[in-house]
């Protein structure tokens, strides 16, 4: 009985054990899941930190295109009150000083039929044209021509030279006019009065002349192939001068003058003075400053002065020119491709450019059995103005074979 009790005694507390079991792996498991809400949690705020970067970023893209937006106003808002300003100023200077244009008995119509197409054809411009300066003109890109308005001239060989004159050597007959009486910046044109002061004042052209950091543009910043320091003769500057047009060449026949830069400046406007070119005005020898201004009329008085000189013939003519500098051989062009033209019998040439003037030309040259002297101001595109000069070749060739030159009343150039 005894034995009994024991042994009931011994499977309870084997049961009792066997339930308690689990109590004790309880504290095991609890660690697993803490650590997994742990990840849990970590995971939830980084996905709140990243929605948050998100969220940052959105607005700082925001606000920098906001920012954008009120930067392009404002320069618009400041390209146009320059604008204004131009204008203004434009403006103001028209109503102080008013073009020079053709005399009233120059005045025709500004657009004539197909059948006034014939010699002593004389167009004026279509509207007053305003004044204005070379500040405007930078500013705009635009020649002083288009902005007095002169290219709105309309002529029967629809040149695009906005001033053209056309004038028989010999007898100061007037062919063709156009606009020739408006006062304009003539570029490089100025260096035919260069080569006419520099011929007639009988400096030995063998001198060497070197070219100096006072030869360099700073008017334009045009380029040169002539280097500082370069040391050719008199007579190569005025040969590179007159037939490529080269700047520090022309600045270094000036310079070098007696007296200086500014004598030479006065040598060359007391020469248009006496050969009664009333409308010009040099400011420096290369052309480079659009203070250098004349009239067609006046440019026709000095191509006719100029083609005395047998010299600034020859020079200005010149298909090519090479000159030594040091240890190389620089070739040079005429600026002028006419002048490589067979069908072309030239005497005298020169070409200009800057942007107040436009595309200039002034050209001596026979045709139809005359000496005719061409001047084209003002023409726009490159090579518009040789084009200008084709087209008045041809009108003259039609119109002599049809006998309409010996036909019709002369007119003459008067300075």
């Amino acid at each position: 009985m005894k034995l009994k009790k024991n042994w009931l005694s011994i499977a309870l507390m084997s049961l009792c054990c066997a339930v308690a079991t689990p109590t004790w792996s309880a504290p095991h498991a609890a660690p697993a899941k803490s650590t997994k809400v742990a990840k849990a949690t970590k995971q939830v705020k980084a996905g709140k930190q990243v929605k948050q970067a998100k969220q940052a970023r959105t607005s700082k893209l925001a606000q920098g295109k906001s920012r954008s937006k009120v930067v392009a106003k404002a320069s618009q808002r400041g390209k146009q009150l320059a604008k204004s300003k131009v204008a203004t100023r434009t403006r103001t200077l028209a109503a102080r000083k008013p073009v020079r244009l053709a005399s009233r008995r120059d005045a025709v119509p500004a657009v004539l039929p197909a059948a006034s197409l014939n010699p002593g054809y004389v167009a004026t411009a279509v509207r007053q044209p305003q004044v204005a300066t070379a500040a405007a003109s930078g500013a705009t890109g635009a020649s002083f021509g288009q902005i007095y308005g002169l290219h709105h001239t309309q002529d029967p060989l629809e040149l695009k030279s906005s001033v053209a004159l056309v004038v028989d050597q010999d007898t100061n007959e007037v062919l063709f006019a156009k606009n020739s009486g408006a006062v304009l910046p003539i570029a490089s044109l100025t260096k035919l009065m260069t080569a006419v002061v520099m011929v007639e004042s009988q400096l030995p052209l063998d001198d060497m002349i070197t070219i100096t950091n006072d030869d360099v543009d700073t008017e334009k910043n045009s380029s040169s192939r002539l280097m500082v320091g370069a040391t050719l003769s008199r007579g190569e500057l005025l040969h590179l001068a007159l037939m490529a047009s080269e700047n520090r060449a022309a600045h270094a026949l000036g310079r070098s003058f007696p007296g200086g830069l500014q004598a030479f400046v006065q040598h060359m406007n007391a020469k248009a003075r006496h050969l009664g070119m009333a409308d010009t005005r040099y400011v420096d020898p290369t052309g480079l400053n659009s203070g250098n201004q004349a009239s067609a009329k006046d440019l026709a008085t000095l191509v006719k002065a100029a083609y005395q000189q047998p010299l600034i013939r020859e020079l200005s003519t010149s298909p090519e020119y090479a000159v030594r500098v040091g240890n190389r051989q620089l070739q040079f062009r005429n600026t002028n491709s006419l002048v490589r033209n067979p069908s072309w019998e030239i005497g005298l040439q020169k070409t200009g450019y800057i942007v107040e003037a436009g595309r200039c030309l002034v050209m001596q040259a026979r045709m139809a059995g005359r000496k005719l002297i061409m001047v084209f101001l003002d023409s726009a595109g490159k090579y518009s103005r040789q084009a200008d000069a084709e087209r008045v070749r041809r009108w003259i060739e039609v119109s002599t074979q049809k006998g309409a030159l010996s036909a019709l009343p002369q007119r003459k150039l008067t300075s």
